[in-house]
């Protein structure tokens, strides 16, 4: 963007009335239908990508018991994996779950009316059904229409010295590693200490943002993706799960040299390409001493 692109169109919080201002920099941090990134889209040399997965979900809530206690263990994330769809349910602080039901849309074309919904769940869910009841079930399940899922790669993150993108508008992905909002987080560190190294010259800045955040906001998408097929599906397989037992016992022994992709992910400053490497390099080891 030149100096005058530098400029952009807004509401007053204070009057609601729509201002022109002009900023030495815009930081486009407005999710994952950016107006901000449409406008960089205009520009030569600018790619995005943006997905819609063929699965989305349902928001349902799991009331609480009597006297205010947990229907469930409140220290945990409740999965029910079924290989191609799954529920999970997170605790809230008023003793309820919110739960989602995450498929495929073909399953919930199937699920139109009452007495199939109730079906599907006393087969793959009973457990729930009881804790939920049918009467909230069925009211709670038809309220919305299942929600989308969307995953959106770009490159670069920034034109110019003017203007750069972070959080969803860069990078939204889907919800599965839970690094959504984590990731938005990190590329505002990684900004502020590209600031204090180039002294706030944003020709510098910008582009080293990009070289920096880009294949690791690709690479945390691609991370979303394969731990949603982690979650419905592999671990209901021994083979996988005997391999996180391993995981678990090597990274006791010796946590500097074999960290699990997870704890990579979650608890360390490993950035998600190198984290994908070091994946990449267990598996190897592990097809070897598997021959």
């Amino acid at each position: 963007m030149s100096r005058e692109d530098a400029a952009a169109a807004g509401n007053s919080t204070n009057t609601g009335a729509t201002e022109d201002v002009e900023a030495d920099l815009i930081i486009g941090a407005d999710g994952a239908h950016s107006t901000v990134r449409k406008i960089m889209a205009r520009r030569p040399l600018f790619n995005c990508a943006q997905t819609y997965i063929e699965h989305g979900y349902v928001e349902l809530s799991v009331p609480c018991k009597e006297h205010n206690k947990f229907a469930m263990s409140g220290n945990n994330l409740h999965i029910w994996p079924r290989g191609d769809f799954m529920m999970t349910s997170l605790p809230n602080e008023d003793y309820t779950f919110t739960g989602n039901l995450f498929a495929p849309f073909c399953v919930f074309e199937k699920l139109k009316r009452r007495e199939a919904l109730l079906s599907f769940y006393t087969e793959h869910f009973p457990d729930l059904l009881r804790l939920i009841g049918e009467k909230k079930l069925v009211e709670q399940f038809f309220e919305k229409e299942p929600q989308t899922l969307i995953s959106i790669k770009c490159k670069p993150y920034h034109v110019g010295k003017t203007a750069v993108i972070v959080g969803d508008a860069a990078h939204a992905m889907v919800p599965f590693y839970a690094q959504g909002m984590n990731t938005g987080f990190e590329d505002i560190l990684v900004l502020d200490e590209l600031m204090e190294r180039y002294n706030s010259n944003f020709a510098k800045i910008l582009p080293k943002f990009s070289e920096l955040r880009c294949d690791n906001g690709h690479a945390i998408c691609d991370l979303a993706m394969y731990n949603y097929t982690e979650m419905r599906d592999l671990v209901t397989k021994k083979s996988f799960l005997f391999r996180k037992f391993l995981d678990k016992v090597l990274f006791t022994l010796v946590p500097n040299f074999w960290i699990p992709l997870y704890f990579a992910v979650q608890f360390t400053r490993m950035s998600f390409r190198e984290c994908i490497a070091h994946k990449e390099w267990q598996d190897k080891v592990w097809i070897r001493y598997n021959k």
